[in-house]
């Protein structure tokens, strides 16, 4: 083996110091190869310039590597690539800063997806993860009180039908937030479509249970806290991380082709209620005298026991008083005096005025 080596590196030696099996690279040798000699050429020589065997001008690697320096500024001289090279990781830096490094609100939080799967959630605060695409993050807002309204739009009826088959037309509001943001995020494809079928469908099932007249006033709020708890138990079912917050029935009125016999029936019962309750003031009044009475009564009678002969002078005064105040009367004491009786009714006949003549007497 130590023989082979030996004989290969002479063989390198005297190829390079006699220009190969052609001779000498130099020029003017009758056996050499160089440029002004006859003998074969030398094919490890290379041609004057540097250039191409032949003299064909550069090679293409040469060509291309000159045309990249043109297009990105290193025409003369020096080459880019070192500015290329810092643009790039400025650039890369750029983007791993601002999509590993999360600013959470206290209002919000973070739902971290690991190349669209869930990895986990970020409470408030700085949150770090991997740099986008591999790990992105979808902030929601879990504080913030949403409205949805049914109908969608002013003007727009929703007709209800009531359990004793009349119809009603509703316009009411549902209050929502975010229970749970990585249920919300992946459960429910469209959520406030969700809510919204979700309020229509609890709605008419708590109308159907009571009558017209309780869905426009006594029972509205019986309604609503029906509607509110019927779409916590479906929300909750769909595991939709929605919290309900409240429904508010903004509107309840009977459909406008019969709105003016409705309002004529309604006049007509709170006017019935009014005799009513005036009725039963009255009652309330003289059952109150009464008892009244019935307590002097009870007082005169503790009295009259006590002491019947004075009770009973007492009472026959205090009888007459009231039965003689009104009359005309003359107390004659004895007989000896002359008393003047005046005639009540010829007084009354002077001081009262004459009566009109009759129209037919002259």
């Amino acid at each position: 083996m130590s023989k082979t080596t030996g004989w290969r590196a002479r063989a390198i030696a005297l190829m390079t110091e006699t220009g190969g099996p052609w001779g000498n690279r130099g020029g003017g040798g009758s056996g050499g190869g160089g440029s002004g000699g006859n003998g074969p050429k030398n094919p490890w020589s290379l041609p004057p310039g540097g250039g191409r065997p032949g003299g064909g001008g550069p090679s293409p690697m040469d060509e291309i590597t000159r045309r990249l320096r043109n297009q990105f500024g290193g025409g003369g001289g020096g080459t880019p690539w070192p500015m290329i090279r810092l643009a790039g990781a400025a650039i890369l830096g750029l983007w791993i800063m601002f999509t590993s490094v999360h600013a959470i609100a206290p209002q919000e939080r973070g739902v971290v997806t690991f190349f669209g799967a869930y990895s986990r959630t970020l409470n408030s605060g700085i949150g770090l993860t991997l740099p986008a695409p591999i790990e992105t993050v979808a902030k929601m807002n879990v504080a913030e009180i949403r409205t949805i309204n049914v109908p969608a739009g002013d003007g727009v009826e929703n007709f209800v039908l009531t359990g004793d088959q009349n119809i009603v037309d509703l316009d009411y509001s549902v209050r929502w937030s975010i229970a749970d943001p990585e249920l919300f995020q992946f459960q429910l494809a469209e959520p406030e479509g969700t809510i919204k079928e979700v309020a229509e469908s609890a709605m008419r099932a708590a109308v159907s249970r009571v009558d017209l007249n309780g869905a426009i006033g006594a029972r509205r709020g019986q309604i609503e806290a029906d509607v509110e708890n019927r779409m916590r138990s479906v929300l909750g079912a769909y595991r939709s991380g929605v919290r309900i917050e409240g429904v508010a029935i903004k509107r309840a009125d009977p459909p406008s082709p019969v709105m003016d016999a409705f309002k004529d029936v309604t006049a007509a019962q709170q006017e019935a209620q009014s005799m009513l309750n005036q009725a039963n003031t009255y009652s309330q009044q003289v059952t109150q005298r009464a008892l009244g009475e019935a307590q002097a009564f009870d007082k005169v009678y503790a009295q009259y026991k006590l002491s019947p002969v004075v009770t009973r002078r007492r009472m026959y005064y205090e009888t007459m008083e009231q039965v003689l105040g009104k009359l005309d009367k003359t107390i004659v004491e004895n007989s000896n005096n002359v008393t003047y009786l005046p005639l009540p009714p010829t007084a009354r006949r002077v001081t009262e005025p004459p009566a009109p003549a009759a129209q037919g007497e002259r």
